[in-house]
Formats: structure tokens, C-alpha cells, sequence
């Protein structure tokens, strides 16, 4: 990222997204693809691995990859205005269905920009569009200490 995007976060491209959401390893395990960014928002498509399987009989997704995934995508929804990822404080996830083997969508919308504490939201989709979880996050946004 150059100086002028890190002074005007909403001047991030697409391909900046990317590369600032998947520097954290655990994102590039993930399979994070940015695959749209919005000034209130962005989607995520996130790439299905064997290792999330928490039911070998029934080959269901572990809760927690799909708490982790709500969290990101309410978190980068806001990346557009800040430039960053953000602490989460608070977070709220609800399950509306199993999620099978496949790639899933997230979507993450801003519901409130404060000063110091934000709030967003994020939804899951399978492949076929299904809503699989839901939720909301508090993020502290306040702006990092002058080094």
C-alpha cells in the first residue's frame, strides 16, 4: 500500500484489499478471495478445505470456521473507511444451517462508523446461495497510537 491510499483508504483498489486481507496467514489458509469492495462493505469468497470438517459421518463445516469468517467479513467490511483490520470486542453469530463441503460467499455490510467503536455485520452463503450464518461484531476503529 503507497502513502496516498494510507491517507485515503477509500482510494483502495480491489487488488490492495487482497493483499492487505490475506497477509495474515491464517486468512491465506482461509482461501480468502475479495471478490467485490463497496464504501459501506465488501464480499469474500472463502475457498472450502477438508481440515474444516468437524462430522465425518455427516460432513459438516466446524461452527467455529463459520464464526471466523462472519468475524472477517463484518471486520473488512469497513476497510474502505479505514484502511485496516480492526480488534474485534464483541460478536454475536448466528447458525440457520449446516454448512456441507464447498465454497462459501461472505458478505459484510457497516451498520454504524464511530470514532472509537464501529459496528458491522456479516452474512454466509453456500455455493447454491443458501444462508447458512449470520452476525454482528463490535470493532474498536479508534485510530492506532502515532509511532
Amino acid at each position: 500500500m503507497n502513502d496516498a491510499t494510507k491517507s485515503d483508504p477509500a482510494s483502495l483498489t480491489l487488488e490492495q484489499v487482497q493483499e492487505i486481507v490475506t497477509r495474515a496467514p491464517y486468512h491465506k489458509w482461509l482461501g480468502l478471495k475479495v471478490i467485490a469492495v463497496h464504501d459501506d462493505g465488501i464480499e469474500i469468497k472463502a475457498t472450502w478445505r477438508e481440515e474444516w470438517v468437524v462430522n465425518l459421518e455427516r460432513r459438516f463445516t466446524h461452527g467455529g470456521i463459520l464464526a471466523t469468517l462472519i468475524d472477517l467479513g463484518a471486520d473488512w467490511a469497513m476497510v474502505k473507511k479505514l484502511g485496516r483490520g480492526v480488534p474485534t470486542i464483541d460478536m454475536r453469530v448466528d447458525y440457520h444451517a449446516v454448512a456441507l463441503p464447498g465454497d462459501l460467499t461472505i458478505k459484510g455490510k457497516i451498520v454504524r462508523m464511530g470514532s472509537q467503536f464501529s459496528t458491522a455485520e456479516a452474512q454466509i452463503f453456500s455455493a447454491d446461495g443458501k444462508l447458512l450464518a449470520s452476525g454482528r461484531g463490535t470493532y474498536f476503529t479508534a485510530p492506532p497510537p502515532k509511532a
